[in-house]
């Protein structure tokens, strides 16, 4: 039995990429938040913070020690998959980057963006049992399937699977809760559903790799806490999803709660 897996291209500058990378993305996003308030309301400072801590989880699992170290550990690997499937897209959803995307670009650039965020694809994409099986299926092919073998030996293939990952748990919780303005808006109870299943999907998987699989790769005792890891440390993030979500329904059914509505965020007034 081996635990010892090295991904090709691991070593040296890929690290440094992908962090230039995330500087960039804060950098962008703290310019945007300056343009945004000389046109419109200041946007809110705690925002910017989620939108720190989202890059922060997703580089922390891709680039330096513990990601390093994930490639040897199954439990290390599945805190990495709490911090960039669940973690990161839910600070980088409460970031609101659509929302501010929109208020920064020239008028006509940011209609004809809105109305590819409207489009049939996008509409599908963002369908809350579309984006469940996005999220719980891709897990199920990398858990199920020689993709995580593979994945250790092809870094364009590690990085790969690990997009998907995140942009798929940004998917799955964008569905959920509505922070930016949706693509098209569903019920609540239709996504409480498609939320239920998911919980239930994920949970599953983590108990039948705790019963059966991996073990030819990892020793049974990496296996046995990472799922357990994956289990728990999975429900405590979907509490907190699940806390907003119906913090959002309790305000659309006494509106008298809410102070400004978030369909009113996209083109506020001006100053």
């Amino acid at each position: 039995m081996s635990n010892e897996h090295h991904v090709h291209g691991m070593d040296g500058n890929p690290d440094f990429i992908l962090l230039l990378l995330g500087l960039g993305a804060l950098l962008l996003y703290l310019y945007a938040v300056v343009k945004s308030n000389r046109m419109y309301r200041k946007w809110p400072f705690a925002r910017a913070i989620y939108w720190f801590l989202g890059l922060l989880c997703a580089l922390l699992s891709v680039a330096g020690p513990l990601a390093r170290f994930a490639h040897i550990n199954f439990t290390a690997h599945m805190f990495d998959h709490l911090l960039l499937g669940m973690l990161a897209p839910l600070f980088i959803a409460l970031a609101s980057p659509v929302t501010l995307l929109l208020r920064t670009l020239p008028l006509q650039s940011s209609r004809r963006c809105a109305r590819i965020l409207r489009s049939l694809p996008f509409r599908i994409l963002s369908d809350p049992f579309a984006s469940s099986t996005l999220n719980i299926g891709g897990l199920c092919i990398l858990y199920t399937t020689n993709l995580y073998a593979n994945m250790h030996h092809s870094y364009m293939l590690f990085l790969a699977v690990h997009l998907h990952v995140f942009l798929a748990g940004y998917l799955f919780t964008t569905s959920m809760i509505y922070i930016d303005k949706p693509s098209h808006r569903t019920s609540y109870a239709y996504r409480s559903i498609a939320f239920i299943l998911s919980m239930a999907a994920h949970g599953i998987l983590s108990k039948t790799l705790y019963a059966n699989a991996l073990d030819s790769i990892f020793s049974s005792v990496q296996v046995a806490n990472g799922t357990m890891l994956m289990y728990y440390g999975g429900d405590a993030i979907e509490i907190l999803i699940l806390v907003i979500f119906f913090s959002q329904w309790f305000k659309s059914i006494h509106p008298r709660h809410t102070v400004i509505p978030i369909q009113k965020e996209l083109y506020p007034s001006k100053k």
